[in-house]
């Protein structure tokens, strides 16, 4: 019995489609020639020259490294091939020296997938609820929107004091979230995430545009307090109108929650609440 793991080319498509995934409409095949292009990289088991078992790296910021996209083929699940490739993986990912830390997400309810995250050495970072909402009035308190900083210093100083400091994770993207550091934050992106201030200065808001499925507000706040600050909600209010106007598809707020600020929102709450991720890693 032949085993091998190797890189996948974008032509490997019809490989992958023969798998027998149960996965209906799955968008890794959608997407596959994206996925196989550099910095992308889609890894392939094969037994016996059958595929089957994938799974994929994608780079972040030049120096995360994101492993995920397992796929196996249901006849030969439970021999251990998941944990064979993610192991694999992270192997290659840390062989790029620019890659300082390397991570993974799995879902809350998802054991087996957890229990391949700890055999391979990624430990939990964080749980979070990727919520998402098109009306925010339940939140609103008719106060005035944030004032809007523009200043990179003042960017950058919120982001030391708040997320590099003290080590925190940072949701970079919609199901990205990553251990903050200096290499996270670049120039040119901060230049377009819109940053916000309160009145006092003791609080900000960053609001930035994403694209997975479909179209949204990412709003990132660092704390939990979410709903007691006046103002908050009105600018993500205004900001997320202004985006589905521009876009003029299907297009939401997406803000990343804890368990405990999950339970702050209110009863009558507007989100859309599915089962929290937990993001795994370790650091070169």
């Amino acid at each position: 019995m032949s085993y091998a793991i190797r890189i996948l080319q974008a032509n490997d498509i019809q490989l992958l489609k023969d798998m027998d995934t149960g996965i209906e409409n799955d968008y890794v095949i959608r997407v596959f020639d994206r996925l196989t292009q550099w910095p992308n990289r889609m890894f392939g088991l094969f037994l016996d020259g059958r595929l089957v078992s994938v799974g994929g790296i994608s780079i972040y910021a030049g120096s995360y490294a994101m492993l995920g996209r397992i796929r196996t083929d249901r006849r030969y699940k439970g021999k251990g091939f998941a944990s064979e490739i993610m192991s694999c993986m992270k192997d290659e990912a840390f062989r790029d020296e620019k890659i300082q830390w390397v991570g993974a997400n799995t879902q809350e309810e998802n054991l087996p997938a957890r229990r391949v995250m700890k055999k391979i050495g990624l430990n939990e970072y964080t749980m979070l609820y990727g919520t998402l909402t098109k009306d925010t009035s339940m939140l609103e308190s008719g106060a005035m929107p944030w004032k809007q900083i523009t200043n990179l210093e003042q960017k950058k100083k919120w982001l030391h004091q708040t997320f590099i400091q003290p080590g925190n994770v940072f949701p970079y993207e919609c199901y990205y979230p990553f251990p903050a550091t200096a290499n996270l934050f670049q120039d040119s992106e901060l230049h377009t995430w819109t940053f916000y201030e309160n009145a006092d200065a003791s609080r900000f808001l960053i609001t930035k545009p994403d694209q997975k499925k479909h179209h949204y507000l990412h709003a990132v706040y660092p704390w939990s307090d979410l709903t007691d600050q006046k103002g908050l909600w009105e600018t993500i209010s205004r900001d997320y109108r202004h985006l589905a106007e521009q876009i003029g598809e299907e297009t939401y707020i997406w803000m990343d929650l804890t368990k405990e600020e999950v339970q702050t929102l209110p009863a009558d709450h507007a989100f859309i609440l599915k089962s929290p991720w937990i993001l795994h890693g370790v650091n070169r």
